[in-house]
């Protein structure tokens, strides 16, 4: 990953392979933000100007390069946009400065070193370059020859960016030095779900996937327990295992446990875990097949953010469950029209085994409530019905409180996860009524990522605030990188759910 540093140094005298500016998109044309007054000073002032020469707008994520001025040690210039000015007195969020650094640090692969004269007015920003710049210069590369000659080629025969020098940041400052390594904590645990997420099938299935979760709480100082399928068996998670019953790699409950000896609450993280979703008998369709590999990242979300939860040592206790099966099609399969029964004890009719998250979330959250945590999160990449609402980049919310379900969405927003509160309609849950079991695991079809919450909502234990993360649409970038997100596997949600924690942490949580 990339190494991280704070710097006091003054931009012109800094070695450096490029030094970082931002530029804000104002009434009058771009013009350059705070951080960068020393570079615009040997511009004679005139660096706006330039920029605008160039064609630089300061429109988000907008990359201008040009070559330093006289006297600077850094040889290149790169002009990042910010998006739109701020109002007087107002500085640029930071959702703002992590895009813009993200931006900065995917357009630098192949540098040695690069200084971001971005604004910092306070720790916060220092936080969010950081994070901006770490996740930025993300690559996965472990599967092409050409990165074992240049240690991590990006597709374009370049490494990632190796070291950011942070100017204007305080290196003797605790909230600086906190936020930076609060940052380093939580992109790294964020990049290796990203991995989790990118690797093909064939080298993770759910035995795979638990044998990383395992090495990883041995190293940290978790708890992890995995149930295999006699496990399973013995106890009764008839979701899981029905989901895996027609693959020759068997499901795993993993549960990972970090507990902290001042925490006053806790939380349990559930998440989705199809290693690989073919649709089983009711097989996807020819083109829907081939990002399926994806259908674990609300299992690898969960796994980064207890691993995070712990590197930090925030004081709440987490505990996350990841549902691991692998969802294909043979004799031994599960057929629509069987029916399982839960770990709840509640039997389910399968009337598509295309909808097989929820019947493997069920059961890691009949389990997870027999703990009696103070909240339960889900993650799941679970409807396309949720993408068809919200689009690529936003995922839903839901809960079965309206206190709870803002907290989340509050917080997800605070770390820059585009997230939108969604209803519960009551009126859906007749759909879900079965003529042969207790209910089914498919209903309208309309409103069908909502129908897919309130069959989440009957497995989780009375009393509990419960939410459930839709994030179907912002797991996998199908497109070009954009800001500090790669093609491929995103981390969507690790960053919302140590949020939540921390939140727990100092008793301000809902």
């Amino acid at each position: 990953m990339t190494a991280l540093t704070l710097s006091t140094a003054a931009a012109p005298g800094l070695r450096a392979d490029a030094i970082v500016i931002g530029v804000a998109k104002g009434s009058n044309g771009p013009s350059v933000a705070p951080g960068a007054e020393a570079v615009d000073k040997a511009y004679d002032g005139r660096l706006a100007d330039v920029l605008e020469t160039l064609g630089a707008s300061g429109a988000e994520g907008e990359v201008t390069k040009l070559p330093a001025p006289s006297g600077f040690k850094a040889p290149v210039v790169v002009a990042v946009g910010l998006g739109a000015e701020p109002d007087k007195d107002a500085g640029f969020d930071g959702e703002a400065l992590r895009r813009a650094a993200g931006a900065a640090a995917r357009a630098l692969a192949g540098a040695k070193k690069a200084a971001f004269a971005l604004p910092l007015a306070e720790a916060a920003d220092a936080g969010a370059v950081a994070e901006g710049v770490l996740l930025g210069a993300y690559a996965f590369d472990a599967y092409k020859e050409s990165a074992k000659e240049t240690k991590g080629a990006k597709g374009n025969g370049k490494a990632p960016l190796a070291e950011a020098a942070l100017l204007g940041g305080k290196p003797r400052d605790k909230a600086y030095k906190a936020a930076i390594e609060r940052a380093a904590a939580v992109s790294e645990e964020l990049n290796r779900a990203r991995d989790l997420v990118n690797t093909p099938p064939n080298d993770l299935d759910p035995e795979a996937f638990a044998a990383v979760a395992q090495t990883a709480a041995k190293e940290h100082g978790i708890k992890v327990q995995v149930l295999d399928e006699k496990a399973l068996t013995k106890g009764g998670y008839g979701g899981i295992l029905g989901v895996g019953a027609g693959s020759a790699s068997g499901p795993r409950l993993v549960k990972l446990s970090y507990t902290s000896p001042k925490a006053k609450k806790s939380l349990a993280f559930v998440g989705k875990g199809i290693t690989y979703d073919s649709g089983g008998i009711s097989l996807k369709p020819a083109g829907h097949n081939e990002t399926m590999k994806c259908d674990m990242a609300g299992a690898a979300a969960v796994f980064a953010a207890v691993v995070a939860a712990a590197r930090l040592g925030l004081e709440v206790n987490v505990t996350g469950w990841l549902a691991l099966a692998e969802n294909m099609p043979s004799g031994s399969a599960t057929r629509p029209g069987d029916v399982l029964r839960m770990y709840s004890g509640k039997t389910v009719e399968v009337l598509n085994t295309d909808a097989e998250g929820r019947l493997v979330l069920a059961d890691a959250l009949w389990a997870a409530s027999q703990e009696k945590p103070d909240a339960i999160i889900d993650v799941a990449t679970l409807t396309g019905a949720m993408m068809l609402a919200l689009g690529s980049r936003t995922y839903g919310v839901m809960a079965n409180d309206d206190a709870f379900r803002s907290a989340v969405y509050e917080a997800a927003e605070e770390v820059g996860e585009p997230a939108w509160p969604m209803p519960m309609p009551e009126h859906l849950r007749k759909g879900l009524d079965s003529a042969t079991a207790d209910m089914a695991n498919m209903g309208e079809r309309m409103g069908g990522g909502l129908v897919a919450g309130l069959f989440l909502r009957e497995f989780v234990g009375e009393g509990i605030a419960w939410a459930h993360l839709d994030i179907a649409g912002p797991a996998f970038n199908e497109g070009a990188p954009f800001g500090y997100t790669p093609k491929g596997g995103t981390g969507t949600a690790v960053r919302t759910l140590v949020r939540v924690a921390e939140l727990a942490a100092a008793g301000e949580l809902g």
